[in-house]
């Protein structure tokens, strides 16, 4: 499932990819493929996003 949550918090602080890629230290290609939900964040990178993003993780990341 893709993550619309993340996608979202990201457009709204006015952000690309290619920025969040550079934030959590990795190529723009391995966000891509983990914002869409073809690989999973590691605990470390939920982390970072939710200090970025001022939230909680569940905030991300669980989908009721």
């Amino acid at each position: 499932m893709k993550n619309y949550t993340l996608k979202s918090l990201r457009a709204k602080k006015g952000l690309r990819q290619r920025d969040m890629a550079e934030l959590l230290n990795m190529p723009i290609t391995t966000y891509s493929s983990k914002e869409n939900g073809e690989r999973k964040f590691t605990i470390e990178e939920a982390i970072t996003l939710s200090d970025i993003f001022k939230c909680d993780i569940r905030e991300i990341f669980l989908v009721f």
